[in-house]
């Protein structure tokens, strides 16, 4: 008989202290494997291991490619990669980013949920943005049990607040009463029956070969969702909208996958990169202008000299309008990390 025995943390902004407290819950010979995905800086090292070794009995270690899977241990991703979770062993891969992030929360609990069903814990913790939600709606239709940090009491409650609106959720609790509940479904027989229809397991398993650095292209991810105009923040290609009961997210062509909020904080953050490309372009115009007009003026053309000084203003009172526009719009919306 199957029982829960494979348990998966996400947590982003304020997670390092959530986690601290969280797992300072399971003691030494645990019967469960644990995988801890905190949203990380990509060119920094990181100490998170090391740090949560010391609040738990439980070994904390960052996996290596293939590494197998053993219980009464923790994993902690690396940075600037995905943990994908296969039978008996880890992945440790540069994937495509999903929701922006590498690792993403959403990677490995779809590739959990679809290697162990009804044995996973899916735990989503404080954190902006909504990276989580559809790898937790992946566990509950695998027949898993989803737990969520309540948001009233969470540091950043953006993560957990997308879940609840998208996922059934099976506990909503304050930080301090998760481990304790979880201690008390670890061993506990899975009784959830898995009804996911074939289509839904086909691309389940391709956005988890994605994320283990194979083709999107090939594996056919553009024919497994909804066409859409839209482009991919990341990269330009076309991206294909995926439905998940009421969650509709998104995936390009060469592989970089996106919740509506990633998306739309990757589609804000590019308008401000090319209002500050059309400033930088209108402010060389002003320099080349104002050069040109002194060399007209050295020349003893006055008259051509007052033209480019004339365009030099003129373009110059434009690029004013449009730092004050910069400056008094928030392009990028609250939530972007």
């Amino acid at each position: 008989m199957q029982k829960h025995d494979m348990i998966v943390i996400g947590s982003s902004a304020g997670g390092v202290t959530a986690l601290k407290e969280l797992l300072c819950a399971f003691p030494k010979g645990t019967e469960a494997s644990f995988f801890v995905i905190q949203h990380l800086a990509p060119d920094s090292k990181s100490y998170l291991a090391p740090i949560l070794d010391k609040v738990t009995e439980l070994p904390v270690t960052v996996p290596a490619d293939m590494e197998p899977v053993r219980s009464g241990h923790i994993y902690v991703a690396p940075p600037d990669h995905h943990i994908v979770v296969e039978k008996g062993h880890m992945l440790v891969r540069k994937g495509p980013k999903e929701n922006r992030f590498r690792p993403s929360i959403d990677v490995t609990m779809r590739s959990l949920a679809y290697a162990y069903e009804g044995r996973v814990i899916g735990i989503v913790l404080t954190g902006r943005l909504s990276d989580g939600t559809s790898g937790l709606w992946t566990i509950k239709e695998m027949g898993g049990t989803v737990i969520v940090q309540d948001p009233e009491e969470a540091l950043f409650p953006s993560m957990p607040d997308s879940v609840l609106k998208a996922v059934q959720v099976d506990h909503v609790l304050p930080l301090r009463e998760i481990g304790p509940m979880v201690n008390t479904l670890i061993g506990r027989p899975v009784a959830a029956q898995v009804n996911t229809d074939k289509p839904a397991l086909e691309r389940m398993k391709v956005e988890i070969d994605i994320a283990a650095q194979q083709n999107a292209l090939e594996k056919g991810i553009m024919h497994m969702g909804e066409k859409t105009s839209l482009t991919c923040p990341e990269c330009g290609g076309m991206l294909t909208g995926i439905r998940e009961g009421k969650l509709m997210r998104y995936r390009c062509h060469t592989g970089h996958g996106y919740s509506g909020d990633s998306l739309w904080a990757g589609i804000a953050e590019g308008i401000e990169v090319r209002l500050w490309q059309a400033v930088r372009t209108m402010e060389e115009a002003v320099i080349f202008l104002e050069q040109t007009a002194t060399e007209h003026s050295n020349s003893g053309n006055k008259a051509e000299s007052d033209r480019f000084s004339k365009r030099a203003e003129e373009i110059l009172k434009r690029s004013k309008v449009l730092l004050d526009f910069i400056y008094q719009t928030k392009s990028i919306p609250e939530g972007v990390i």
